[in-house]
């Protein structure tokens, strides 16, 4: 065991403070990896402040990491020291069953096993990238493509892959018509993603107030939802629809701006239910599905497409001691787009 520097949340209502947690010995199939940039994800909120259910404290949030492998173990074949490499929302699943030997593993049968609050393989809780260094088993980590710039490619461990997979399982390409719900830290990656598949792209946002970041990312058209006269215009006119707030909307106004066949795939997770009527599904052999990130294979494709193509999400880079702030400023929407958090500063 090595112990390291870390921020970590003590209880649901208390903010983050400075903190030693234990890293476990790099084993035979390990990787011991010196984290550079951590990225503040929404739900790393949710989680340490227990909306999504019970938690086992202190937990060290944090699954948007990358950093520069530092030590390896005897075994590993993927990875050597000084490699660029990132870490994402999960760090090993069962291998065995179905969705794992086909690649996606994100919705393995046994349960995947969480980058924090998971129960890790040697029976301890899983602690996150909000810290100096993480040990984890090579087939999790993975490759950063150099184009991409590291001071802000945490978030698309989180934000890029979540965004990346039901974009290209439904299709999002030449010819299709894709509205993306929300311009904020998915949301804004969802826009370039598509942009960058071929799709035609419309953002639905409360306001305008985000429009030119939207048309400067790759948004053919921009929505303001708050207007009554949006739903009546857009009825029937996209093939997909990628609902990426965290939030209770009424989705079956959403619904009905669906074409025939069309599907609405959330990818935000509020903590209150999401009502449907029926009525808006059969009326038109309409989908309301969800997606939750990608498996390793995918999300190392994201990453190499998200290179290829120059998509990258836009980030303000803060001290340790701004967590915190940084929380608030989520909650109230006061971030364009992403916080990532300088490793060097845990320290």
């Amino acid at each position: 065991m090595s112990i390291v520097n870390a921020y970590t949340a003590t209880s649901a209502t208390g903010p983050l403070v400075p903190a030693k947690i234990e890293r476990r010995d790099v084993g035979p199939r390990d990787v011991l990896i010196e984290i550079k940039y951590a990225g503040i994800c929404h739900s790393d909120i949710h989680t340490v402040r227990g909306e999504w259910g019970p938690v086992q404290y202190p937990l060290t949030p944090g699954h948007e990491i990358v950093g520069i492998v530092a030590e390896t173990g005897s075994a590993v074949t993927r990875h050597q020291v000084g490699d660029r490499v990132g870490v994402g929302c999960m760090v090993n699943s069962c291998r065995e069953c179905t969705h794992c030997r086909r690649g996606e593993e994100q919705y393995c049968l046994k349960g995947n096993v969480q980058t924090y609050g998971g129960l890790d393989r040697d029976g301890t809780i899983t602690q996150g990238g909000y810290s100096t260094h993480v040990v984890v088993d090579e087939d999790f980590v993975l490759r950063l493509p150099e184009p991409l710039d590291f001071a802000s490619a945490a978030p698309l461990l989180c934000a890029g892959i979540t965004t990346y997979s039901p974009l290209k399982h439904w299709n999002a390409g030449p010819g299709k018509k894709v509205a993306v719900v929300g311009m904020g830290g998915l949301g804004h990656m969802a826009v370039q993603i598509a942009h960058g598949l071929g799709a035609e792209v419309t953002v639905l946002s409360q306001t305008l107030s985000k429009q030119d970041d939207g048309l400067r990312l790759g948004a053919d058209h921009y929505y303001a939802t708050s207007d009554p006269a949006t739903f009546e215009q857009l009825a029937g006119s996209f093939d997909l629809i990628l609902n990426t707030v965290s939030a209770r909307l009424d989705i079956s106004a959403y619904l009905m701006l669906l074409s025939v066949d069309g599907a609405l795939v959330n990818v935000g997770a509020p903590a209150e239910p999401l009502p449907v009527n029926a009525f808006a599904l059969i009326s038109g052999r309409r989908t309301f599905a969800g997606s939750m990130i990608g498996g390793i294979r995918e999300t190392q494709e994201m990453l190499d497409f998200c290179a290829e193509h120059g998509i990258g999400p836009q980030t303000e880079l803060i001290g340790a001691d701004r967590i915190n702030e940084a929380y608030e400023r989520v909650l109230a929407s006061q971030v364009r787009y992403r916080f990532v958090i300088d490793a060097a500063t845990f320290a």
